[in-house]
């Protein structure tokens, strides 16, 4: 533990994410406004949502304590108070520090949940390694063979990262690859670009509108990219976005959003809800046919996870045939259809810039690119 510049004891994210993995006792009192907590919060299983302002309104009348009492913060339970930026929050956890509850701040508030970003490995040969940003539910990979890597699906925020993690595993980064373009975060590829590394996108990423298709190496499907020892096939898997490919690395497939271990891949991102219903199809036909060739014991490493699902310690790894073991996969494709489009929900925070940007159409900052990405992914129907 901590303490910020005004002396209050303060966690940081990665602190507080390790208490939540070992369901420590703890309880996240969230004193943003109910709309934004709603939107986007911390997955704890004791989760308390009480305004900035109860608590400015309750200071200036002395009532601080009341306030905690009738809404079971002074219970003896460990407490940590968020807010977006820690600043917030900070001045609540002071108010309830000398109103007699023992509450901690969260440093850097929801901003500093967004920057935590973990790694798990869980292939040895080649190296696999699962990067989670527990934030989002975002989830990319490093594959390293030899003396060779690979990123598939790299993060603008987090591109040293994979510089020094594929130098600590005695390797050069070669390549960056993005199965799609993104909806729910700024890709890292361009930075990387830049940096020397080779960048790959699917070829049909020429139709979405790619302003700069020369900085790229657009592989089509079935193409291979040789990293190392070890070779990675392009797989079609459309549904998500008429481009959406998967990368077959052995026995595992990097499926990007094209197949997610719990849900399904929501299809209104590229062309709105007037194309959801034919990427839907399209998405049937992923699932159903396309993907029938291959084994259930096929190991499925999505684009994405469910932060709700409690698992922090292992990587997010399913199989096809637990996949397939999913009710819509009992649907014919009209139900399937009707299903998904009918679940669509809220789509990520800012994603027709965010597509623009990923697109090379629109150029941001790296501080606007993160605040872009801020928030829940929702690339997932239901």
């Amino acid at each position: 533990m901590t303490r910020t510049d005004g002396g209050t004891p303060s966690l940081t994210a990665e602190e507080l994410k390790t208490r939540l993995d070992a369901d420590e006792s703890l309880r996240v009192l969230d004193v943003r406004n109910r709309e934004e907590v709603e939107a986007w919060s911390i997955p704890a299983a004791d989760h308390v949502t009480v305004p900035y302002m109860k608590f400015v309104a309750a200071g200036a009348t002395g009532d601080v304590a009341t306030l905690a009492a009738d809404n079971g913060l002074d219970d003896g339970t460990d407490l940590v108070v968020v807010c977006a930026e820690g600043k917030a929050s900070a001045e609540v956890a002071d108010s309830l520090r000398e109103a007699g509850v023992d509450a901690v701040n969260l440093a850097d508030g929801m901003e500093g949940w967004a920057r935590l970003y973990e790694a798990t490995p869980f292939e040895e040969t080649p190296r696999l390694v699962q990067y989670v940003r527990p934030s989002s539910g975002c989830l990319s990979y490093l594959v390293v063979s030899g003396e060779e890597a690979v990123v598939v699906d790299p993060l603008r925020a987090f591109t040293d990262r994979y510089f020094a993690d594929a130098a600590e595993l005695g390797a050069e980064l070669r390549y960056a690859i993005d199965t799609h373009v993104h909806a729910d975060h700024v890709s890292g590829l361009r930075t990387l670009a830049d940096e020397g590394v080779e960048a790959v996108l699917p070829s049909g990423a020429t139709d979405r509108g790619l302003a700069d298709p020369e900085r790229f190496t657009l592989l089509p499907p079935g193409g291979t990219l040789t990293v190392g020892r070890t070779e990675l096939e392009a797989v079609a898997t459309p549904g998500h976005t008429s481009e959406m490919t998967a990368y077959r690395v052995g026995d595992v497939l990097l499926t990007g959003d094209g197949v997610f271990a719990e849900r399904v891949p929501r299809p209104d991102l590229e062309a709105g809800a007037a194309g959801a219903t034919d990427h839907a199809r399209d998405l049937h036909r992923t699932l159903t046919q396309r993907l029938s060739v291959l084994p259930d014991a096929m190991r499925v490493a999505p684009g994405h996870y469910d932060p709700d699902d409690g698992d922090g310690e292992n990587a997010h790894i399913s199989t096809l045939g637990r996949v397939r073991a999913l009710p819509v996969f009992d649907m014919d494709a009209e139900a399937f259809v009707d299903y998904v489009t009918d679940r669509m929900g809220a789509r990520p925070a800012n994603y027709e810039r965010i597509i623009a940007v990923n697109l090379g159409q629109e150029t941001v900052d790296d501080e606007e690119a993160f605040e872009l990405e801020l928030g829940p992914n929702n690339c997932a129907a239901g």
